[in-house]
């Protein structure tokens, strides 16, 4: 019987770094639910979709195909055929992701796919309704979180190591937006499961983050 584990928590919580961290010391695997999102964002992005015309985001969503695949350890993120790791991580697709994830045809499109994976493997999934909504009987919950200046301050620090322009002011009122944006979604909107284990990592390092929630998974599961 597989094991999964959710870890939720909005932008700049370092969700994806911890997850992806704890599966590969777990010898889980590791499922990128905002990844899968992006890639749908970058579609939108490249293909001029007005996603305010629900008509062209459902005929979006028929001819999209997203994969997961894995080489030498590390998640493929496929589009359409076509490797776009290398693509997803701006800001423009950043904002996009935000948008379309509250858009239900979007999320119908991605939770078999996500369900599907969790269902034959042990997995770390991370996103931001995963303990809510779509992994609701996980193993083990967590709710990473972050003061926002601090989650700004890491967003700001990681754009401007990949050359890419911005202000701290600029990426911390986009935190708080988008924040904002998820928090009042009208489909699984993020919020702390009643069950999951709230870690605020403002004054942790990474590796502390790792070392306690690899303790506390591998409590929960050797019950």
């Amino acid at each position: 019987m597989s094991i999964n584990v959710a870890i939720d928590g909005p932008a700049g919580a370092g969700k994806s770094t911890i997850a992806r961290m704890l599966a590969k010391e777990l010898d889980y695997i590791y499922v990128d639910t905002g990844a899968m999102y992006r890639a749908m964002a970058l579609y939108m992005i490249e293909q001029k979709t007005d996603i305010e015309n629900m008509d062209a985001v459902r005929s979006a969503c028929d001819v999209i195909t997203i994969d997961i695949r894995y080489s030498n350890g590390e998640q493929q993120v496929i589009l359409n055929g076509k490797n776009v790791n290398g693509f997803i991580r701006t800001e423009a697709v950043s904002e996009m992701s935000s948008k379309i994830s509250a858009i239900p045809e979007v999320r119908e499109k991605l939770l078999s796919l996500q369900r599907s994976l969790a269902s034959a493997e042990n997995v770390i999934m991370d996103g931001r309704d995963i303990g809510t909504h779509v992994l609701p009987n996980a193993d083990v919950k967590i709710f990473l979180t972050a003061d926002a200046h601090v989650r700004a301050v890491r967003r700001y620090e990681e754009f401007i190591a990949k050359g890419i322009s911005c202000t701290l002011d600029g990426v911390e009122k986009e935190v708080v937006e988008r924040d904002e944006r998820d928090m009042n979604r009208a489909v699984a909107p993020l919020k702390q499961a009643e069950d999951a284990v709230r870690v605020d990592t403002s004054d942790m390092t990474i590796q502390e983050v790792v070392c306690y929630l690899k303790a506390l998974i591998e409590r929960a599961v050797s019950r």
